[in-house]
């Protein structure tokens, strides 16, 4: 049985101090960064809705330079990510992580400022969708959203991980 262009989803469980995450990629880029501590079912779920049957594979060698960028994330080096990224969304959903990439290293937005920035202010909840659907944790800042209020809001990696990446970059800062 052949699978869609012969596409593999490629992964492996980055273990650094105490993260673990999944990492996931095709053969075009990084196309998934799990939440802390989650088990395998986090990516398998993902990868089954986004990329119907297309067989995962563990390689830890395909993903050690996706992995090299996280680690360097993690330690405080490294303040934006250069890997190739593979990523399946609307129209609307790229425009919204396309925003968040836009976002400083240690700055924090709004829902309604990513609205206003991909002119769409009233798509304020819309906004807030398509940041949860967000497959690339960490690589595609969606933890530099807070709400209107500067408190932490919902984040799918849980608000422990939100706050644990945003004091990375607050200490990156200094």
């Amino acid at each position: 049985m052949s699978t869609k262009n012969n596409l593999t989803i490629y992964w492996s469980l980055l273990n650094y101090k105490e993260w673990n995450l999944y990492l996931a990629a095709t053969a075009k880029g990084l196309c998934f960064v799990g939440s802390q501590n989650m088990p395998f079912d986090e990516l398998s779920v993902w990868a089954n809705k986004r990329f119907p049957g297309i067989p995962l594979t563990e390689d830890r060698e395909i993903l050690i330079p996706y992995e090299s960028e996280v680690i360097e994330y993690l330690e405080g080096k490294r303040k934006c990510f250069t890997v190739s990224y593979d990523v399946k969304g609307t129209p609307f959903q790229q425009a919204v992580w396309s925003a968040l990439s836009e976002i400083p290293y240690g700055h924090t937005k709004t829902y309604s400022d990513i609205a206003n920035i991909i002119k769409k202010p009233a798509a304020v909840r819309a906004v807030g969708t398509a940041i949860g659907a967000n497959p690339l944790l960490i690589a595609v800042p969606c933890h530099r959203i807070v709400g209107k209020n500067g408190n932490l809001t919902g984040y799918r990696g849980g608000l422990d991980m939100k706050s644990d990446l945003l004091d990375i970059e607050r200490k990156g800062l200094i």
